[in-house]
């Protein structure tokens, strides 16, 4: 796999997790994705730890912002020419600014943001640090998905602030594409369109960059939400592995289309999802209350 060295704007770039505990994290993640850290803060009372595979930071574990609810979670970071800009954008369309553009050092500059619907995401105007080197391979994160009771709002907002577009994938799963994305990886990763095809994907997969989920309507108590998708070479073992660590496993791994997937918590409650590409999926047909994410 190829590392990435910066992104498109309006492309998913980055996770992190925060976490009462982040020490406990780290030998959660370090132990079921294989994950090297190195803590960026020493001595500091926030702690933030690098995550990485073979060199290549592939996501963040850090502590709870002062005065945050004691419940860990999983963010998504969306790559912004101007968090400024984004923030404003995001007002414009109906969106709340949860915390105001500020500078992180000299990694970059960021805001906490939430769609009409109160699903909460970053976005990171990059400096130095230029979001996740490796995706898309076991260890690494594969997909982040909008989960949603609203999608035609979502469509609305998500349209307006990054230019996203719904994609019907086939088997009643939706995803969202940025125009442009597929040519921009190709610079990088020539003959990606090809191999897409070659795959079963249908055109215009190539620009997809996060899928969007409706909650189920008998999930009332779920929030709309942003979910983690790391890809793993073997889902049944990663959620046996999880359950060995303390972890949870919310939804046991089972076939879906494209993908085998399992929703797993970790010690602390932040849920993430993880999930074996099979192209032999791509057919199937999405089950009556299930999802391609977390919720």
């Amino acid at each position: 796999m190829l590392e990435r060295d910066g992104y498109l704007p309006g492309v998913p770039c980055w996770v992190d997790t925060t976490q009462p505990d982040p020490e406990a994290a780290v030998a959660f993640y370090s132990g079921l994705f294989g994950w090297d850290f190195q803590e960026l803060m020493p001595g500091s009372a926030s702690r933030y730890f690098i995550a990485r595979l073979r060199g290549g930071d592939v996501a963040a574990v850090g502590s709870q912002p002062e005065g945050a609810p004691p419940a860990a979670t999983w963010n998504t970071y969306v790559w912004v020419e101007s968090a400024d800009e984004a923030a404003a954008n995001a007002l414009s369309a109906g969106g709340r600014v949860l915390a105001e553009p500020f500078d992180v050092g000299g990694a970059g500059r960021m805001a906490v943001l939430a769609d009409p619907e109160g699903g909460a995401f970053c976005v990171w105007q990059a400096k130095a640090h230029r979001g996740a080197q490796i995706v898309n391979e076991p260890g690494s994160l594969n997909f982040n998905g909008l989960n949603t009771r609203d999608p035609e709002g979502a469509k609305v907002f998500y349209g307006s602030v990054f230019g996203w577009q719904a994609f019907g994938l086939g088997g009643g799963a939706e995803m969202w594409r940025l125009p442009g994305y597929g040519s921009f990886l190709e610079q990088s990763d020539p003959g990606l369109r090809e191999r897409v095809a070659a795959s079963g994907g249908p055109a215009g997969f190539e620009d997809v960059v996060a899928t969007l989920n409706p909650i189920p309507q008998d999930e009332a108590d779920t929030p709309a939400h942003w979910s983690v998708t790391f890809a793993v070479d073997d889902a049944d073992a990663t959620a046996a592995r999880a359950a060995e660590l303390g972890g949870t496993v919310l939804v046991e791994p089972h076939d879906a289309p494209w993908v085998r997937t399992t929703v797993i918590t970790d010690p602390q409650g932040a849920t993430f999802i993880a999930s074996r590409f099979v192209p032999e999926n791509k057919d199937l047909e999405l089950e009556a209350g299930s999802t391609l994410s977390a919720s």
